[in-house]
């Protein structure tokens, strides 16, 4: 290893920073989170799915239909009740927790001058713009904004063999965590009108080529490249630019 190092036989490998680990975690244990309350909302529908209950949907969200169960229809099994109290305080208590991630959230991407930077184009907020940094890290880590891209695993891959040559699925192999975030993104603005009129037009034209599906990843990577680019020079997002 010695010899290798001194004759110069490899590769630097990029290594995160202290602070973009601090705030990966704080995004990882938020989306934890978030999905043990899925977690308890679903197991809430479905043991009462096993004794005759169904919980549909209501005016006034989860907690309030819940609340309605338990007061009304387990009248006849007083002894489910506290079974079911017991997750529906699981339940707020996860809340409680969330709420309180999201606060320290919303407080860093207010102080932090790149993530404010990275919140401008249109579906992209605080935790997209924190997953990016976070991942990415350095903006002088790439020379192109399109291997940004690459990294976060937005690349199709190859599929070679003799006289074939066959284009497939992207790869997947960067952050799986910012790759959703930015899905999220993509899906926001392809969805809802956020604004970026040009990008959303260029989403659709794909999409009637291809599917909504592809036409959605195709506006994560353009949105990855496009961070980066923006990090890179700091300018605020142009549309103009960006297609």
């Amino acid at each position: 290893m010695a010899q290798i190092v001194r004759t110069g036989w490899f590769r630097a490998v990029q290594i995160n920073s202290h602070d973009a680990y601090v705030t990966r975690a704080l995004l990882t244990a938020r989306d934890t989170l978030v999905s043990m309350r899925v977690r308890l909302e679903n197991d809430v529908r479905g043991l009462l799915k096993t004794f005759g209950v169904m919980f549909g949907k209501r005016v006034g969200g989860f907690k309030r239909r819940a609340e309605e169960i338990i007061a009304r229809d387990l009248a006849v099994s007083p002894e489910l009740v506290p079974v079911f109290e017991a997750l529906m305080k699981a339940r707020r208590d996860i809340l409680v927790r969330i709420a309180d991630l999201d606060r320290r959230i919303r407080v860093i991407a207010r102080s932090h001058q790149t993530v404010r930077l990275l919140m401008t184009p249109p579906g992209v907020g605080p935790m997209t713009a924190m997953a990016v940094v976070a991942a990415l890290d350095d903006a002088g880590r790439f020379r192109r904004s399109s291997r940004a891209g690459a990294d976060l695993g937005w690349t199709p891959r190859r599929s070679e063999s003799g006289e074939i040559s066959r284009t497939g699925r992207v790869s997947k192999r960067g952050d799986a965590f910012t790759r959703k975030c930015l899905f999220e993104a993509a899906n926001a603005i392809s969805c809802r009108k956020l604004g970026g009129g040009r990008l959303r037009d260029w989403a659709k034209a794909i999409a009637e080529r291809t599917g909504p599906r592809k036409s959605k990843v195709a506006s994560a990577r353009k949105l990855a490249v496009t961070l980066h680019a923006m990090w890179r020079t700091g300018t605020p997002f142009q549309e103009d630019a960006a297609i």
